[in-house]
């Protein structure tokens, strides 16, 4: 045991260490020049991609581990399982830049009074999802799971 204390405390040392700036700059300074997305002196121009008009989704049921793939189309509603799925909007970086596929959505838990006849459903999620950060934002439902796959303009 003391052995893994020590080998962990060695590492976090040498990682402590590392961080440290060697050429006198500042940490701010390294991170803007590790940051693909910083430009070097100059502003930030316009957006180099269009908004597409259909999101690819991955919806999984965690009660039968079984995913589905399916396509909402921006102010389009789809259903899985129990959920409602609207798209408000959604866009993909083109590949020059750093990936990214991000999606505004709104689900919705559907609900029934207990004899079977829908109620008006529950917002359970409503904001921007990311396909490379699938875990940043992620919908929290008992029973289901959904991710940004893609956004495409058809």
């Amino acid at each position: 045991m003391r052995i893994l204390t020590a080998l962990f405390a060695a590492s976090m040392l040498s990682a402590s260490v590392s961080a440290q700036p060697v050429d006198g700059s500042s940490t701010a300074d390294l991170l803007r020049r590790d940051d693909p997305d910083a430009v070097q002196g100059e502003e930030r121009g316009p957006l180099s991609s269009e908004p597409g008009n259909v999101v690819v989704l991955r919806g999984l049921d965690k009660v039968t581990a079984r995913t589905r793939d399916f396509e909402v189309a921006i102010g389009e509603e789809v259903m899985f399982g129990a959920l409602t799925v609207r798209a408000q909007y959604c866009r993909r970086r083109p590949p020059e830049e750093t990936p990214e596929t991000y999606a505004f959505l709104q689900i919705l838990d559907r609900r029934t009074d207990g004899f079977g006849v829908d109620v008006e459903g529950e917002t359970i999620f409503s904001g921007w999802m990311f396909a490379s950060r699938p875990a940043q934002n992620p919908l929290e439902h008992p029973v289901y799971d959904v991710w940004v796959l893609d956004c495409r303009t058809d």
